[in-house]
């Protein structure tokens, strides 16, 4: 199913990218954004976090890949992946549609994603997907954040995630209904505007059922971390 969906959304971007391959008004553009790759400090072990995203396409119809994950003492312990179609349907709003598989930790899950990304009053950022999966599986996350300017060089992000499952995911430690929620505070500068280090800091908690099998495995449902990295796009 995955295999099928992806191939099917990169035929139709790239029909669609054809068609309009004539028109000089609207040329075809590639942005790579390295959000995050940043080195936590939490609890005897300093995991190394990474999100990042990369579009291609024209003004209305682009291709995002969306991944993100963390990597401890040599092992990568979560990894996402997302191939999305991406189309505009307002200014500062697109629809997103497409699949997520997520690598580790196993056994791996597959999706089919549903989104919307953009920008909300006061410039407020958001994205915000439904996926739904094999067994009646299916998952909410939703994610916001806005950039506070202290100067045009040192800028303040607080952030947030949360997520949500429709049942029990036993052999993942996920429990139905609220499962997660994470904010972020960080302190970047900005060298050029396309790279910046940043220094922050990091909590999540987990709730419901996930907490419950967190506890079980004998992990800690709250954490908190200091974060120092780079943000860079090109």
């Amino acid at each position: 199913m995955t295999n099928k969906l992806i191939t099917a959304l990169l035929l139709f971007l790239l029909s669609g990218l054809a068609q309009a391959g004539g028109v000089s008004d609207d040329p075809t553009l590639m942005k790579v954004m390295i959000d995050q790759i940043e080195t936590r400090n939490s609890s005897g072990k300093n995991p190394t976090v990474w999100e990042a995203e990369l579009w291609v396409g024209k003004d209305l119809n682009k291709l995002w890949i969306k991944t993100e994950g963390e990597y401890v003492s040599g092992t990568t312990e979560e990894a996402e992946l997302q191939f999305l179609y991406s189309r505009a349907i307002a200014r500062y709003w697109d629809v997103q549609v497409g699949v997520r598989k997520d690598f580790k930790p196993k056994p791996s899950r597959d999706w089919v994603a549903v989104g919307l990304k953009g920008l909300a009053p006061y410039f407020f950022e958001v994205d915000t997907a439904l996926f739904v999966g094999r067994e009646g599986r299916a998952a909410l996350r939703l994610q916001g954040e806005y950039e506070i300017l202290f100067t045009q060089k040192l800028i303040l992000t607080p952030e947030f995630e949360v997520n949500f499952y429709s049942k029990d995911d036993p052999a993942l430690g996920i429990g139905s209904g609220l499962s997660d929620l994470s904010v972020g505070l960080r302190l970047r500068y900005e060298i050029r505007r396309e790279f910046a280090p940043y220094i922050g800091v990091y909590w999540s908690r987990k709730y419901g059922g996930t907490a419950d099998f967190t506890r079980l495995a004998g992990g800690d449902v709250s954490d908190t971390q200091f974060v120092v990295g780079i943000r860079a796009w090109f």
